[in-house]
């Protein structure tokens, strides 16, 4: 008999067991689950576009030789900054100072032979003129048997000589002006090459290795530059966007400066600021990308060719979107979800879709309310129904003795 009533008094126990958990709430006296919660939110988001680019140099120019000679020296050193107009090589100019001296001596030749080609042309136009005058005389006493045929034959060869003899000199006077035309060319080539001599920075931007160094021989126009130069500043970042975004990012381009930020590995708290500035004609088929480039002022120079950073653009604000923190939404195998705390410090499951997310805030389209509480923190110690303490961010202040009290009252740390 009573075999039998403790066993009745068991089933009790055990039925009463069963019925407080079915009730989905805590039994009583259970452990509560430390947790860390913040506050569901309403404000503006701003919405971007995520992708990886690469810094770009504004320009690269390879400096090469235009004249051929013994490279002199170098007036910069290697990786420095120099400025546009800025000398940076010297080429011997010995040759080239001869060559100029020869040119200007040519075109002294070429003038004193003019002068005398005029002289010459004056003296024969005159005697022209003198026999033409002659010959008129002599047409006219032809008839009247004063001169004889053979005079006046003579007289009209004379005059034709001459004739030609003046012909033969205004060529000769148009030669002389082609040669000094000529002779003046070859000076202001002479010249020229002799500035080449000196060898200038086309552009301000930060040198590379040199390739060539002083005491060699350079030829002109060679392969192989003596030094290259990359601007940057400003500076480009050049990334691929998936053709989807494309009108998006046409419509805000068109209606503004459209806002480009670029973060560098280990910088994610400073991002860079500048604007898109290019959008290339034509989708890559292959891909479904279209390429497109930022420029950057980089005035500090923290982006440098070759990097690469994150991208993002800015291509909508949500005004008065639900957010929340993102370590308060967790993946379940039947899509996103967040513990919400209740009012009597409970727990419960809440199927959540989410959207954008931003500077580790996201935003929430369905299953959550601006206000509510969500747990941030300590999710894998709750289940639904589960009761919790809110833990504080701030350190807790202990007297003497507490943490030994604590331990003599079984408490664990």
């Amino acid at each position: 008999m009573r075999h039998c009533l403790c066993i009745l008094a068991a089933m009790m126990l055990l039925g009463a067991c069963t019925k407080e958990q079915n009730s989905g709430k805590p039994p009583l006296g259970a452990a509560k689950a430390p947790v860390r919660v913040a506050t569901v939110e309403r404000r503006s988001v701003p919405v971007a576009l995520h992708t990886i680019g690469a810094v770009e140099a504004y320009s690269t120019i390879a400096v090469r030789a235009q004249v051929g000679g013994e490279l002199l020296t170098d007036h910069f050193k290697e990786g420095d900054v120099v400025e546009q107009g800025q000398r940076l090589f010297s080429i011997d100019p010995r040759p080239y100072e001869v060559a100029l001296k020869q040119a200007e001596a040519n075109l002294d030749k070429a003038k004193a032979q003019a002068e005398q080609a005029k002289a010459t042309l004056s003296k024969d136009r005159a005697q022209a003129n003198n026999a033409q005058t002659e010959l008129k005389r002599s047409e006219t006493l032809l008839p009247k048997k004063m001169v004889s045929q053979e005079e006046h034959d003579q007289v009209q060869t004379n005059a034709q000589a001459l004739q030609d003899a003046v012909l033969a000199d205004e060529a000769a006077v148009q030669s002389a002006v082609e040669s000094i035309r000529a002779a003046e060319a070859a000076i202001d080539d002479a010249k020229l090459r002799l500035e080449y001599c000196e060898i200038q920075s086309p552009i301000r931007g930060r040198t590379g290795s040199l390739q060539i160094h002083p005491g060699n021989l350079v030829k002109a126009n060679d392969t192989t530059p003596l030094v290259t130069i990359t601007q940057t500043e400003p500076i480009y970042v050049t990334f691929t966007l998936p053709e989807k975004h494309l009108s998006e990012v046409r419509k805000q381009m068109e209606s503004g400066s459209l806002e480009v930020s670029a973060v560098l590995p280990g910088e994610e708290n400073a991002p860079i600021t500048g604007r898109l500035s290019f959008i290339d004609n034509t989708v890559n088929q292959a891909t479904g990308t279209i390429r497109m480039k930022a420029v950057f002022e980089n005035k500090d120079s923290r982006l440098w060719p070759g990097q690469f950073a994150e991208v993002r653009i800015q291509i909508a604000v949500l005004e008065k979107a639900v957010v929340a923190p993102s370590q308060a939404i967790q993946a379940g195998q039947m899509g996103a979800y967040a513990y919400v705390v209740k009012a009597d410090l409970t727990v419960e499951l809440r199927d959540v879709k989410t959207g954008e997310s931003v500077d580790g805030m996201t935003v929430i389209l369905e299953g959550l309310q601006p206000d509510e509480t969500v747990v941030t923190d300590g999710q894998v110690r709750v289940k639904p129904g589960a009761a919790v303490s809110i833990l504080s961010d701030a350190p807790r202040e202990q007297t003497p003795g507490a943490e030994e009290a604590g331990k003599s009252n079984g408490d664990v740390k």
